[in-house]
């Protein structure tokens, strides 16, 4: 019997230093013998989101529509929320509820989440759950670098062949750029939106620096209005404003993979679920093929749905915040707070807030690129990203 070259291939060990160097985003690739194939694969070595959305969507972005810019292939985009949430989710529990059906209906025999480790519950420790009850342990995002594939072997290995898998950007890259070795009939992918991840290390930083009680918070995002939610033990929800942020203190916490990133909405996810391009409560849903359609229809009459909308104007507060994010600059907290109630009663909702925040992070993110990596700007810059750049007036 032939032996695929793949197999041949020996996993790096932990620690040692990966293909991509300091742009590694520790997907977990390269912790398996499928790193036979991370020149090709590696979202940081080889940029090739246009070619796999055609595998996987049957086209690619149309660079003339601006909602293809932004926000990728798609054949349908809601707001959305659970009629009856799951308790202790980050949001009402879309995500966890989609797995859970596919379980239970016999869709999948697995599904590659994260959970946590015992001793600390900002570690993330990717699985294959089995279960439901698997599954809900698996509830709440860890904003952490996290190696999702490094279950590659695992799945080949156990025979697999009907899989869910849940990740974001650069490791669903990977994952497509791999998805014909891994022997499976079915491979379905639910992405998250993901931007500024960080080391473990990098994470007690920001909480030590952000959070009013760091050693509490169960989990925050980046919100709508404009404020970072974070969720206590006791249940409170601490909120503190974007724009009093200590940047200068936090311009260096965020990985260099995530600052070089330019996939925010999951382009190759079959299906997305966030919150950026919703209202304040509500998620927001990217259905991107068929097969996305099929793995949101089984919850659809669980769901209270919405269309999306879109408020305000976006461009003024991204050329601000450009030069304002580049030197560092953090506003007294009385001045923030009263910004971020200014901005949230006249600023961008909805889809334009969605596109605030892709353009203000692909502008920095261009910039950081042009900077440290300037021989890399042009292959690993898409060219819906450059369009979306070339809006603003970027300092040198």
């Amino acid at each position: 019997m032939t032996v695929s070259p793949h197999k041949k291939a020996k996993a790096l060990k932990p620690g040692s230093r990966r293909p991509a160097k300091e742009l590694c985003s520790e997907c977990g690739l390269c912790d398996t013998y499928y790193v036979h194939y991370v020149k090709e694969a590696c979202a940081f070595l080889n940029q090739q989101i246009a070619e796999l959305e055609t595998v996987a969507h049957g086209r690619s972005r149309d660079l003339e529509n601006e909602d293809d810019w932004y926000f990728g292939v798609s054949q349908e985009m809601m707001a959305a929320r659970k009629q009856t949430p799951i308790e202790g989710a980050q949001w009402t529990g879309i995500v966890s509820t989609i797995a859970c059906e596919m379980l239970e209906r016999g869709l999948v025999e697995g599904v590659v989440c994260v959970q946590n480790t015992a001793e600390d519950r900002f570690q993330p420790m990717p699985v294959i759950a089995r279960t439901p009850e698997e599954v809900l342990a698996a509830k709440v995002n860890k904003p952490t670098l996290s190696p999702n594939l490094n279950v590659l072997e695992e799945i080949e290995q156990s025979g697999l062949k009907r899989l869910l898998v849940i990740g974001v950007g650069c490791q669903i890259q990977a994952l497509r750029a791999v998805e014909q070795e891994l022997g499976l009939e079915k491979l379905y992918v639910l992405g998250t939106p993901c931007v500024d991840n960080v080391s473990r290390e990098g994470l007690q930083k920001f909480l030590d620096t952000t959070s009013r009680s760091p050693e509490t918070v169960v989990h925050y995002e980046f919100m709508q209005d404009f404020r970072i939610h974070f969720k206590h033990e006791d249940g409170s929800i601490e909120k503190v404003p974007f724009f009093g942020l200590k940047t200068n203190e936090l311009k260096d916490v965020f990985a260099p993979s995530c600052m070089s990133c330019f996939d925010y909405v999951n382009s190759l996810a079959d299906l997305v679920v966030g919150y950026m391009g919703a209202p304040f409560g509500w998620q927001w849903i990217v259905v991107r093929n068929d097969t996305g359609k099929e793995m949101l229809d089984l919850v659809r009459d669980q769901l209270d749905t919405q269309e999306v909308m879109s408020k305000g104007d976006r461009k003024a507060a991204v050329q601000q915040s450009i030069p304002a994010y580049d030197k560092g600059v953090t506003l007294p907290m009385w001045a923030a707070k009263m910004m971020g109630v200014v901005i949230e009663r006249i600023g961008p909702q909805g889809l334009e807030y969605a596109r605030f925040s892709i353009d203000s992070h692909f502008t920095r993110n261009y910039l950081h690129l042009k900077r440290k990596y300037p021989q890399k700007l042009e292959q690993h810059v898409p060219e819906y990203a450059k369009k979306i750049v070339g809006q603003y007036k970027l300092p040198e």
